[in-house]
């Protein structure tokens, strides 16, 4: 990924990670409860994924291509988003080749909206 977008949704604990990342980086946040950030180029947005995860922050992940998005949360459950079926098995099987366990029968939220 050489781009992407994340957004706070809430914030429980001070971010240290990412309060260190944007320091080293000249980032001044004015809010770190709430936020948008972007990151270009892939060490970049590795970082920032990373922060976001150990800060555990409830957050929203876009990358450019827009193939698929993160939701994660402070209760360490990240659920993924697809435009298809297809691209989320494709994803589902990459995951858990990389040893990542899936939570069967999870439902996120209690919005109308459905999410694929």
């Amino acid at each position: 990924m050489e781009e992407a977008v994340l957004s706070t949704d809430e914030v429980v604990f001070e971010p240290r990670e990412v309060l260190r990342l944007c320091a080293d980086n000249s980032i001044e946040l004015e809010n770190f409860w709430k936020f948008t950030l972007r990151a270009k180029g892939q060490q970049n947005v590795a970082e920032l994924l990373e922060a976001m995860l150990g800060d555990w922050i409830d957050f929203v992940f876009v990358p450019t291509t827009e193939s698929f998005a993160i939701y994660a949360d402070h209760d360490e459950y990240t659920t993924f988003y697809t435009p298809n079926q297809s691209l989320l098995s494709e994803l589902v099987t990459k995951l858990e080749r990389a040893g990542f366990k899936s939570v069967t029968n999870y439902t996120r939220g209690t919005s109308d909206k459905k999410w694929r």
